[in-house]
């Protein structure tokens, strides 16, 4: 299938959605997250894989369902469909959703276990102005950085280090949204995902060499 944008409906099923986030307004609407909002993303990411999917894995849609077992919030659909190429959590990511805020691109470290955790404070340390150059570059092409971050300096490192900012991260990513409009509906979808996952190709290869993927010390 040649992705040739969202449904035109897409938006439309997850606006209904917040409201009603039941199993009755899933069930009567199933048809319409396959036809308009499944579909494509499976279509989507299949084009993106040739350029993107090498040296990773396939690209995969996450769950609908929403892990709700410890969660205050027990409504059981997510409100948004994501899509991710990557070969493990948290050494560097592609990532695509579709929301009702329009379409989210992403990439870096959305998660961090304590050993990537350890070699990603150990690359900021020695190298950490590489980081930084490739972020303030994303910054400049539009991007906005996210993630978790501590509010004073990790164990072991000085209150001056020149790096303490990035540092502080216990999670690091950067994301891009371009709210509803016709474009979602199109297929220059693709290529705003495609150039955006294209500037975020640097982030994604320092994460990838520079963190990797976790290791089960078990």
């Amino acid at each position: 299938m040649r992705f040739a944008g969202f449904g035109e409906y897409a938006i439309d099923f997850y606006d209904g959605l917040v409201v009603d986030n039941s199993k009755s307004y899933w069930e009567a609407n199933k048809a319409t997250y396959e036809s308009d909002v499944r579909a494509p993303m499976q279509a989507l990411l299949a084009e993106l894989e040739p350029e993107f999917a090498p040296g990773l894995g396939p690209g995969k849609i996450f769950r609908p369902y929403r892990d709700v077992r410890f969660a205050k919030d027990k409504s059981p659909y997510k409100t948004h469909c994501g899509g991710v190429v990557e070969a493990g959590r948290g050494g560097g990511a592609y990532y695509v959703e579709v929301s009702p805020d329009g379409l989210r691109v992403g990439g870096g470290c959305f998660h961090l276990a304590p050993d990537q955790l350890a070699r990603y404070r150990q690359a900021v340390d020695t190298g950490g102005a590489e980081l930084r150059a490739i972020l303030d570059k994303l910054v400049r092409q539009g991007f906005e950085l996210h993630g978790d971050r501590m509010r004073t300096a990790p164990r072991g490192f000085a209150k001056d280090h020149p790096h303490l900012d990035l540092l502080q991260y216990r999670s690091v990513y950067a994301t891009r949204v371009w709210p509803p409009d016709d474009t979602l509906h199109e297929r220059g979808a693709l290529t705003r995902v495609r150039k955006a996952w294209q500037q975020l190709r640097p982030f994604n290869d320092w994460a990838r060499h520079r963190v990797g993927a976790h290791t089960d010390s078990k």
